[in-house]
Formats: structure tokens, C-alpha cells, sequence
């Protein structure tokens, strides 16, 4: 018998209860380089506990990647808002249940370091609105404001933290233990709903209010100024330069593009807005139009979608072939 292996899957199958909803996301990130891992996933609770995507998800974490995820509702937050507790108090969690905002899920993620997932909703939010709850829980539980992103990933249970800094003494990396798992909405949902918008209006601009340059036809007149600002904008959305440092320009050009895309803007427009807005663009490719049409086409094959064999390269194999949910 594996008794890592039933140890990991419990802790996941504890969680992903504690937590319903129809998909969650995937994302491995290494621990080191912070680099991810190729393809973004979405799947079920039931295929992501199936054995061979456990087993990927194992092998890849001994091998340095951390193994992120979320409940996933396309891009609205799925009702659930993770409160990053960087330096926890001893009675942190104690104080938030007094306080209403009881936690489904609660993740040691090192000695001193808790997560707390807190659900707010029964039904899908707005990304503004999960914002700006995310931030006034951030605020009231002195957690990590950088996290305070209404589609933020957090740590899945049962696997080891692969950052550097959390290395224990004994230089062994530190498990992922999930110290409380149960089903329920925060008591004062209600009440965050209503109040945190007032207090962060502007916490996170919806897709609607991106810059202007976007119009049909607009390729041709963008100005330099306007892609650098088309580019930093969704640069500091997907908190790109937080995350990477420094930041892989040819994964940013290609996130960035995948949330283009996913605003029906026109390739040809996606296209100029990474020519002129990409950092140091053309860098070192020999053929820049070539990186750029090959940068499209990834990210039409890349965005999040059922699991695939082809999703995560490896040796999945024909096991998670027979996984793949139907189309649509």
C-alpha cells in the first residue's frame, strides 16, 4: 500500500467536500523559480481524486512545483474568498467565527502560515464584488493584501510547501495539513456583500471598464502609449510582477492574451497590443510576427477547459485520456 498516496487523497477529498462546486482549477507553480507548470486545468472533485491525476499531481510536487487550485466559475468567483493569514494569530480563526465569517476550510500551509477559505455566496460573484470582500476580510484579519484577489488561488491539502523560505530545519519541505474542513456559508455573508463595496469601490475595474482602445479596427491606430497601457493593466491584474520576479515576458504576452481572447478582442488587435506594449519587445526572436502568431494560437489552445490528456504533458497517458468530460 501507498500510505502517502490515501494520506493525500483524503486530505483532497476533505477539502474539495469542504468546499462544493461543480470545477475547481489547477495550476502547478514551481517552488523555486516560480515558473508554472504548461496547461491550466478545470475538473471536477471526482476527477481530480481519481488516481492517476493524484499520482501526476504527487510526482510533480516532489519534483519543486507547488500545486495550486480554486473553485472555478469561468471568470466570476465561484462565492468563495480565500483570507491569506501570513503571520496567524494563535486565536485567528476563533476570532473570525465570532465575527461571523467562520471559515469552510482552514490550511496550514507551514508553522505560522494559515489560509482560510470563507464562502460568501451561494451563487457566482462578480470579480469586482469578490474583490472587495476579499480585501475587507484581508483588512479585519491583518492577512496578506496581495492575495486579497476575488479569483485567487490558494494551496490544495496533502501536498508539501516547495517555497525556499519555508524549508523546515531538518530541510525537509513542509506538508500542507488541512486543520478544518466543513460545508457552510459564513454567517455574516450577507453583510460582507453588502458593506465591503462601499469601502473598495474601485477594488477590481470590471472587464467592461478596460481602456478604450479596444474598439473594432482599433489595431491599426493604437499608439505605443495606449498598448503599454492596454498591457500594464492587465499586467497588475493578474498580479504578474507579484508572482514572477522577474517575469517570464513570453508566459506574461501569453496570459495576457488568453484574457484578450477571453474579451473577444480581435487577434490582429491582441497582436499590436503585445508588439508595442511588451516590455524590451522584439527581445531576442529572430522572427517577432512568427512569436507573435504563435503566441495567438496558444492561447486559443491553452485557455482553462475540461481535463485532457494533452493538458498536463506527462505520464498521464491514456489514463487521464479516459477522463476528459464532453465538450460544451
Amino acid at each position: 500500500m501507498d500510505r502517502g498516496f490515501f494520506i493525500t487523497l483524503q486530505a483532497m477529498r476533505r477539502q474539495l467536500a469542504a468546499m462544493p462546486c461543480d470545477y475547481y482549477q489547477i495550476r502547478l507553480i514551481h517552488g523555486c523559480s516560480r515558473r508554472p507548470f504548461p496547461g491550466e486545468q478545470v475538473g471536477s472533485a471526482a476527477q481530480l481524486s481519481r488516481e492517476p491525476m493524484v499520482r501526476f499531481l504527487r510526482l510533480r510536487n516532489r519534483e519543486g512545483y507547488d500545486v495550486f487550485f480554486h473553485p472555478w466559475e469561468g471568470r466570476l468567483n465561484a462565492g468563495y474568498i480565500l483570507v491569506d493569514l501570513d503571520r496567524a494569530e494563535d486565536n485567528i480563526i476563533d476570532s473570525m467565527r465570532a465575527n461571523g465569517h467562520e471559515p469552510c476550510a482552514v490550511l496550514r500551509t507551514s508553522p505560522g502560515h494559515l489560509q482560510a477559505w470563507v464562502r460568501v455566496s451561494l451563487t457566482p460573484l462578480e470579480p469586482t464584488l469578490a474583490t472587495s470582500v476579499a480585501r475587507h476580510l484581508a483588512d479585519l484579519y491583518g492577512a496578506d493584501r496581495a492575495s486579497a484577489e476575488g479569483r485567487h488561488l490558494g494551496r490544495l491539502a496533502g501536498f508539501t510547501n516547495q517555497k525556499p523560505s519555508r524549508r523546515q530545519l531538518s530541510g525537509y519541505a513542509p506538508w500542507v495539513r488541512l486543520w478544518f474542513a466543513q460545508t457552510g456559508l459564513a454567517t455574516q455573508a450577507a453583510s460582507l456583500l453588502e458593506t465591503a463595496p462601499r469601502l473598495f469601490p474601485a477594488a477590481c475595474p470590471p472587464i467592461a471598464s478596460s481602456p478604450p482602445s479596444y474598439s473594432p479596427g482599433a489595431a491599426c491606430s493604437l499608439t505605443p502609449a495606449a498598448a503599454l497601457r492596454i498591457y500594464s493593466h492587465w499586467l497588475d491584474r493578474l498580479r504578474i510582477p507579484q508572482r514572477f520576479s522577474p517575469p517570464d515576458w513570453s508566459i506574461a504576452d501569453l496570459w495576457i492574451a488568453k484574457e484578450l481572447l477571453r474579451c473577444r478582442i480581435p487577434a490582429d488587435q491582441i497582436q499590436t497590443v503585445l508588439r508595442l506594449g511588451s516590455p524590451g519587445f522584439p527581445r531576442r526572436h529572430s522572427d517577432p510576427e512568427d512569436y507573435l502568431r504563435r503566441t495567438i494560437a496558444r492561447a486559443l489552445q491553452t485557455k482553462p477547459m475540461p481535463f485532457s490528456a494533452r493538458a498536463f504533458p506527462g505520464p498521464l497517458g491514456d489514463a487521464a485520456a479516459a477522463n476528459v468530460l464532453p465538450a460544451g
